[in-house]
Formats: C-alpha cells, sequence, structure tokens
C-alpha cells in the first residue's frame, strides 16, 4: 500500500467516525426533543416561573372601647417595566423620561432629576422589566405618583408595577406597645398579643405568580394575586387608650423625677379581672426610658411591705389576732439579725396602727410567733392561695413565682418565717400582687386577670374570655372587712395619709418599700430599693384596682413617697374621668353658647356627654352642630338598617370602625384624620365580610 492509498483511508475512517458521533448526538437530540422534552419543558418553566407565598393583612388589635391599637394599612413597593407598551416607541419614552424625572425629584427629594433621568435612561438601554422605583410607598402617594409622566398612560402602558405589602402600625404609637407586642420571625419567644394571638390574627397567605427575568430578578406576571390572601381575625382587648395614656405619662413623670432604674404600672377591673392599661419603663439613657421589658408579668422580686396584707389575712383568719391587738414596734431580733423599722419604734400599739405605718418590726414578731412551732401552717395559707402558681395569663413572659415552705433546701428555720412576713424570701411580679389585691376589694373572689375579651373574624365572635376564677373566697367575710377597713387605715390615718388621700373619694391600699438583692453580692452589695403601692378605689364601691412599683429610684426610696403619687395621680385622672364614680354637681351653660362642632358617630354616648354638662336634649331638630341652652340640644340620630351598609362619611376613625364592624363589615383604612369617602355607599346591600375601603383627610 502506497503512501497515497494509506492517506486515503485515514481520511475516509476519520469522516466515518465524524458522521457516525454526528449520527449520535442527531439522535440525542431527537430523543431530548420528543421523548424527554416535555419533562426538560417542566424543569425549566419550574426554574423561571414559580408561586411565592403573598402575607395576609393581619387582624387588627382594638382596645375595649372600639379604638384601635394595631392595624395593618398598605404600603407598596414600586417598579418599572422599561419595554411597557405605552413606551415601546424610544420617541414617546425620552419625550417624556426628563419630565418624569423631574417630578420624581421634586416629589422624593433624595436626587436631582439629572440623576433620575440617567438611571431611566440606562435602564431603558438595558431593557429593564423591573427597575425598582421605590419602596415603601403609601396609599397617598401612591394616587400621586400615578398621575406623574409616563405613569399616567394606565395601569399597563406605563409601566408602573405595583407590589402591595402590608405595613403593621400603632395609631396611638408607643401606648401600650409592650402589651401589644410584635411578631418576628427573628425573634424566638412571641411577644405581647401579637404574638400570643399569631395563629388568629395572621390569616391565610395568598399565591401570586411570579418569572425570573434577566439578572436573576423576580417579577409578577400578572398584575393580580393568582391566590388571593385570608385576613386575620381581630382582637379586641381590654385595654382602655384613655386609661393608658393617664397610667404611662403618670409613672415616665415619676420615674424621670427620681431617676430610678425601671418601673410599673397596672391598672385592673376589680370585678371582671380586665386589665385597662399596663406601663413598663427601661432607663436608657439619662432622663430617657422605653419599653423594653414587660415587668409586670415577668419582673420577679421581693415584694416587701405590699406582702404584709398576706401575712395579715393569715393571722387574722387563723384568729390569732385581732385588729386592736398591742404589739410591740421598732426592732425585733432573729438569730443573727435584727429587724428593723426604717422610720423607728412608734412604742407599742393596735395591729391596725402597726399596719397603717407599716412596721416590719410588729408583723415579723407576730408571724414568727405564732407559726414558730408549725411554720408549714403558714405557708400552707401561701400555697391554698395560689400565691406559688402562675396566673396562666393570655400574654407571654409570665414568670414563675417562688414561694418557699419548710421543705424547701433554702429554707432557715430561724430567719426564713418572719422575713417572709413582710415580703423578703420570696419572688412574685406585680401583677400577681396586684391580684390579691383585687381579690380583697372584690369581696374576697380571685380572678386571674386578662388582657383580650374577644376574638372576631368578619365582625363575628369567634371566641369569648372571661376571667378565671382562682379562689371563690379567699378567707371569712369576717377577716376580709378588717383587712379592708386596715387598708383604708393606711390612706386617712398611715404612710399614705399626706400622699394619697382624697376628700373626693376613699381608697384603700398599702406601700412598700424593699431592698433588692444584688446579683452577685445578694443583700450586701449596693443599696438598691424597691418602692411600690398597691390597692383599689373607690373603697366603699371598689372599681379599680391598682399597683405602681419603681425600681432603684437615686432621689428617695420609701414606697409612699416614691410610687404614692403615681398612685394618686392616676387614681384622681380615673376617677374624675368615670362618670359611673365620678357623680359631682352638673355645670349649667346660661344663655346661647356655641359648642365645639361634633363628628358623626354614636348618639348615646354623646347625650351622655352632654348630660353630665347640663346641656338638655332636644329631640325634634336636625342637627347636632349648635346649642341654645334656653331650648336644649339637638342631635340627630344615626340610622343603621340590619344588612345594609352603614354611613361613615363624617365619623372619626375609631366610631366609623365600629360601625362597620358591628354591621359585619372589613375596613381598610387609607389617610387620617376624618372619613371624606368610603368605597361602598351607605345604604348598599353587600355580603357581610366584604371589605370597605374608608379615606380620611
Amino acid at each position: 500500500m502506497n503512501i497515497r492509498t494509506n492517506i486515503l483511508l485515514r481520511v475516509y475512517l476519520a469522516f466515518g467516525l465524524i458522521v457516525v458521533l454526528a449520527g449520535a448526538v442527531f439522535f440525542k437530540l431527537c430523543h431530548l426533543q420528543f421523548a424527554q422534552g416535555k419533562k426538560w419543558r417542566a424543569m425549566a418553566d419550574s426554574l423561571s416561573v414559580q408561586y411565592v407565598n403573598v402575607d395576609a393583612a393581619r387582624g387588627n388589635i382594638f382596645a375595649v372601647d372600639g379604638s384601635l391599637l394595631a392595624t395593618s394599612v398598605p404600603e407598596y413597593e414600586l417598579h418599572m417595566d422599561m419595554l411597557a407598551g405605552g413606551i415601546e416607541d424610544d420617541k414617546v419614552f425620552y419625550d417624556k423620561v426628563d419630565s418624569l424625572a423631574f417630578k420624581m425629584s421634586a416629589f422624593f427629594g433624595d436626587r436631582s432629576a439629572t440623576d433620575y433621568s440617567r438611571a431611566l435612561r440606562e435602564a431603558r438601554r438595558e431593557k429593564r422589566r423591573y427597575q425598582l422605583i421605590r419602596r415603601r410607598v403609601s396609599y397617598q402617594d401612591l394616587k400621586k405618583i400615578r398621575k406623574f409622566p409616563i405613569f399616567n398612560l394606565g395601569r399597563y402602558k406605563g409601566g408602573l408595577i405595583i407590589v402591595q405589602q402590608n405595613k403593621r402600625i400603632l395609631p396611638f404609637r408607643s401606648l401600650a406597645a409592650r402589651t401589644i407586642g410584635y411578631k418576628n420571625e427573628n425573634v424566638k419567644n412571641p411577644v405581647g398579643l401579637e404574638g400570643a394571638y399569631a395563629d388568629y390574627i395572621e390569616g391565610e397567605s395568598g399565591k401570586r405568580l411570579m418569572q425570573r427575568i434577566a439578572g436573576s430578578v423576580w417579577m409578577p406576571v400578572n398584575p393580580d394575586n393568582e391566590i388571593a390572601p385570608k385576613e386575620g381575625a381581630d382582637i379586641i382587648s381590654t385595654i382602655d387608650v384613655n386609661y393608658q395614656d393617664v397610667v404611662q405619662n403618670a409613672l415616665l413623670k415619676q420615674l424621670i423625677k427620681s431617676n430610678a432604674d425601671h418601673g410599673a404600672a397596672i391598672l385592673m377591673s376589680v370585678e371582671t379581672g380586665e386589665i385597662r392599661a399596663v406601663a413598663n419603663y427601661s432607663k436608657v439613657g439619662d432622663g430617657e426610658y422605653k419599653e423594653k421589658f414587660n415587668y409586670a408579668i415577668a419582673g420577679n422580686q421581693d415584694p416587701g411591705s405590699t406582702f404584709k396584707i398576706v401575712s395579715y389575712m393569715a393571722l387574722l383568719e387563723d384568729k390569732y389576732i385581732d385588729t386592736n391587738t398591742l404589739v410591740g414596734t421598732g426592732t425585733y431580733p432573729i438569730k443573727g439579725h435584727t429587724i428593723k423599722d426604717s422610720h423607728g419604734s412608734i412604742g407599742v400599739v393596735t395591729v391596725k396602727k402597726a399596719f397603717e405605718e407599716s412596721s416590719n418590726a410588729a408583723v415579723a414578731y407576730l408571724v414568727d410567733k405564732y407559726y414558730k412551732q408549725n411554720q408549714s401552717k403558714f405557708t400552707d395559707h401561701l400555697y391554698d392561695w395560689k400565691l406559688n402558681e402562675k396566673l396562666v395569663l393570655q400574654i407571654p413572659g409570665e414568670a414563675q413565682p417562688v414561694v418557699k415552705n419548710p421543705k424547701n433546701k433554702s429554707w432557715n428555720k430561724n430567719m426564713s418565717l418572719p422575713q417572709m412576713a413582710y415580703g423578703y424570701e420570696m419572688q412574685l411580679t406585680p401583677l400577681k400582687m396586684l391580684s390579691f389585691y383585687n381579690a380583697i376589694a372584690n369581696n374576697g373572689k380571685y380572678v386571674a386577670p386578662i388582657f383580650v375579651k374577644e376574638i372576631r373574624r368578619l365582625g363575628n365572635p369567634v371566641e369569648q374570655f372571661s376571667a378565671r376564677v382562682v379562689n371563690e373566697k379567699i378567707c371569712s367575710d369576717k377577716t376580709l372587712k378588717k383587712m379592708q377597713e386596715m387598708m383604708e387605715g393606711v390612706i386617712t390615718e398611715g404612710t399614705g395619709k399626706n400622699i394619697i388621700y382624697n376628700p373626693l373619694y376613699k381608697v384603700a391600699g398599702k406601700s412598700g418599700t424593699a431592698q433588692v438583692a444584688d446579683a452577685n453580692k445578694g443583700y450586701k452589695g449596693k443599696r438598691q430599693y424597691q418602692a411600690s403601692f398597691a390597692g383599689y378605689f373607690p373603697a366603699d364601691k371598689p372599681k379599680y384596682s391598682l399597683i405602681v412599683v419603681i425600681n432603684d429610684p437615686k432621689n428617695g426610696y420609701y414606697g409612699a413617697l416614691v410610687a404614692g403619687p403615681v398612685f394618686r395621680e392616676i387614681a384622681d385622672k380615673v376617677y374624675s374621668s368615670d362618670l359611673e364614680m365620678n357623680q359631682s354637681p352638673v355645670t349649667h351653660f346660661v344663655g346661647n353658647t356655641q359648642l365645639p362642632e361634633v363628628k358623626t358617630g354614636n348618639i348615646a354616648a354623646l347625650q351622655q356627654v352632654y348630660s353630665k354638662l347640663g346641656v338638655k336634649p332636644l329631640y325634634a331638630s336636625n342637627t347636632t352642630r349648635s346649642v341654645d341652652t334656653s331650648n336644649g340640644l339637638a342631635p340627630q340620630e344615626l340610622k343603621y338598617k340590619r344588612g345594609k351598609v352603614p354611613e361613615v362619611t363624617g365619623m372619626g376613625l375609631s366610631d366609623a370602625l365600629y360601625a362597620l364592624g358591628n354591621a359585619g363589615y372589613k375596613a381598610t383604612v387609607r389617610g387620617s384624620g376624618v372619613v371624606a369617602h368610603q368605597s361602598v355607599t351607605g345604604g348598599s346591600i353587600i355580603p357581610k365580610g366584604s371589605r370597605i375601603t374608608i379615606e380620611l383627610q
């Protein structure tokens, strides 16, 4: 075989091999295209198109009077499709892009018109389909932005892509913020009502189809959600916003004045156990305090002298003493320690007087004397009264009470009993102590506090709550009456006489001062104190119980002097604003008087206010705008027809939400002020549960 033949043979072999390989590749392509094409196309689609969850609007949290404490309002993220139908022609886009840039610069104020124009032109050159324009845009701003050049071409032509999100807001800002709480995926433990009732509030997520475009950016395929989210249920809390404001302001003012480390105050309805207000503040800087920790339910500490009501109740119930039993004061020596009265001895006095003046020595002596030989008899009372158990609250974070008994390893048979008598060697929260005071005010019925009255979905009750009864009767009526008289004596004759006493109404209570143990050195470390005052009012017909606790005050530390003024301010303001308690003589207007303009709202409440002001009602007229006191006030009733949408135009937000909610409709709120427009006309017939948008101006 010559050289030429050899070369030709090699060429033919190589060509044959290429043909075989090409055939194999062609066969594989055909196999992929026809046999496995469906599989790979589906995989490609799954990588470029997918459904994503759309969070539902969280349910609202309301105050007991219908005021909105927490709600979700729409917030928008704006993008732009640079190849939208209305601006496909370069001439249309470039003729208007500078005008759009000018508007955006003037409206947002963060960049020059030149910068905006340059960014928009660059996005156009790169043919971006999902260019970010702005995050966190309000509804009011969105309405204005839609009128900008290019964007005003319409929903599809102008290229404006609107992604709705939900922003959680607190209309009253810091009021009850810690009690309202929050739900945060990054926080393991739930906080407040938002965390505790998240399963109700969150609702059901919807679905939206998203497509991945150049740059691994995901944009909506359609302008609307494929599956609409279902909104969460509403929570009706027990909080009263007016009282919450009073409690927070009074506590904060005293914390600043006394330069304290932290403090808490709680206002509770005696009969129902409903918490009307709760405030917690921690020092974060000189004269600056914020709500960072819920001391009311989680701040376990020695209660100090406010615990003496428990000790005296046990002594009276076991008939070891009576209110006129004589007892010494000043000092009481125990092994290795002497218990002293902070203000010195007041001599030998009655038990009632010793209680009124908060003698440590007296109560330590009495408890040690009568329970020394059977120490568990005293602690059995504490356990029978469930002081060692949690209240099982509706919000998370409650601390476990610590109440020792003789079986505990830390029990000291010489010291524990007399020290427990005046509130040491135990750990109780402010709310735990208040609940016991509330039981005395409630004729012995001990109830666990509640923060939530009802859960509603689409205006209909889902679940309702009432206070759990811990103990139907904590002691005999005889003991109860004596305890009530002793607590009233604290205000008229004892430590609260010059601080709490008000001639207009009766108060019953007890001051407390406790040394707080240092975390490392115990009571031998730096001296820190807790000042407190707990009680109820009006004492002759109790309606509210109240406790104030202030920790580590630098300017004085006695309970009556530091916590007492806060108690007095809160009690005075609550009493003066509660028309059921405060029956002071009414004021009468003289001559023709122009009253402030009245917004449309609840006529029964309006008439009650005017009645207290001495303004006589007149039902024949059609106006609520002015009054002639010689003829009377002429309010106009708002008629709500069953099954029809209420007319809420002209109402404030609270009244509008109340009216729509009671009629079975959900409200979306936009703007602030008074209702200027509602999306469904009053009197219309639409299904219950429908959403109605109200715009406020």
